[in-house]
């Protein structure tokens, strides 16, 4: 937070979700931008895990006629040195994820051959069930 108030940022947007989350304030931010401002984050793994996700948010951004600037890696995309650098940092930042996620599966499956990973502890099957009835009536 202290990076954005000190690049005097007017309105701020907090979030702290995990990576599979759905980013509110994120959505909150894009909503609330208007033309001639500048979307700014203080790390690229902050604003998009996948380029995919990155695409959009600028794609949204550049049909809205509003900037994007990176603090830490004083990246604006207002410039096309900027866009093009955040696009390539966007793959990166993905593989970067895609690896550690690898390394996850594989030191999980070495847990397991080794007897010392069980997974979640199983619910009782009679909440199990409970859960599956509910989930149906949802469906519904």
């Amino acid at each position: 937070m202290r990076e954005l108030e000190a690049a005097q940022c007017k309105k701020i947007f907090l979030e702290q979700v995990s990576s599979v989350a759905v980013y509110a304030q994120l959505e909150a931010a894009l909503e609330f931008a208007r033309e001639g401002d500048v979307l700014v984050a203080t790390k690229l793994n902050r604003l998009a895990r996948a380029v995919a996700d990155l695409m959009v948010i600028i794609k949204t951004l550049g049909q809205k006629e509003v900037g994007l600037r990176i603090l830490n890696l004083g990246m604006d995309t207002q410039t096309p040195t900027g866009k093009l650098m955040l696009t390539v940092l966007g793959g990166v930042a993905q593989f970067e994820r895609e690896m550690m996620l690898e390394r996850q599966r594989e030191g999980v499956a070495k847990a397991k051959a080794a007897g010392k990973y069980k997974g979640r502890t199983p619910l009782p099957t009679e909440l199990r069930q409970k859960v599956v009835s509910l989930g149906a009536v949802a469906v519904l």
